[in-house]
């Protein structure tokens, strides 16, 4: 099958900003010449995902994987390779990314379901079904600004599910959402897969990738250790963590 998302030879390299001196005793120590300091955030990596496919993203914080999901997403352009993507992406990368803090939320709608490429028209036809997944009736006239972090992830999420993507990318946002509503988010996301999409997600919850993915890539120090069925790469992450630092939601 071909893929919807294909990453060839990406490599993600940043350049790390030192901060301004700011006493005189730092001032002058900084006439010291300190060579450029580079990260190297992934190596080499190919990666491709065929339509239809639910992709988690595992692995300790540091190793890349928001890297990687942010490339998807073309928020971050690769230093060197390619990316290709083939369809209309919906993103939730980051609470409040994309909202404008003084606009409502039903002005915050327009206004993202704008940049994903929708008409003023296609979001009027949208908005009940986006609010009334939010369940923000109340608050959906207020600033973005107002909003908690849960109030931001349900209305990221129903943004990015009630437009009708065809890829669908998330990172660990839905961790801040209440129990009730996490089973709803999640059950869309089985709606998802049933209808043929394709969903990307990083997550630090394991149980959330055994019951979503059809397959997981363990990502490491910005190269993949693992790429298979989801039960068989969690085990193998799990060797490298301390059981202190997992503990297993059914024990």
């Amino acid at each position: 099958m071909k893929p919807v998302i294909e990453l060839i030879d990406i490599t993600k390299v940043f350049d790390l900003v030192h901060h301004k001196q700011t006493t005189l005793k730092a001032a002058i120590l900084s006439f010291k010449r300190i060579p450029p300091q580079k990260l190297l955030a992934i190596k080499d990596l190919n990666l491709s995902v065929p339509q239809g496919e639910a992709l988690a993203i595992v692995g300790k914080n540091g190793s890349g994987k928001s890297t990687l999901l942010r490339i998807i997403g073309r928020v971050y352009k690769p230093t060197s390779g390619t990316l290709t993507v083939d369809g209309r992406m919906s993103t939730m990368l980051d609470l409040g990314a994309g909202f404008h803090p003084d606009l409502t939320g039903r002005e915050n709608i327009f206004f993202n379901a704008a940049v994903m490429g929708l008409s003023t028209a296609q979001v009027r036809d949208k908005i009940d079904q986006i609010i009334d997944f939010s369940e923000l009736n109340s608050f959906i006239d207020t600033p973005v600004r107002t909003y908690s972090a849960g109030m931001l992830m349900r209305l990221g999420f129903a943004i990015a599910v009630e437009t009708d993507p065809d890829i669908l990318l998330i990172d660990e946002v839905l961790a801040v959402g209440d129990a009730a509503f996490q089973e709803k988010c999640y059950d869309r996301i089985d709606e998802f897969k049933t209808a043929g999409k394709t969903i990307v997600f990083v997550t630090h919850d394991l149980d959330a990738a055994r019951a979503v993915a059809t397959r997981t890539i363990w990502f490491d120090k910005g190269e993949i250790r693992a790429d298979g069925n989801t039960q068989e790469v969690i085990d193998s992450y799990l060797t490298t963590v301390p059981a202190h630092h997992y503990q297993e939601k059914n024990q």
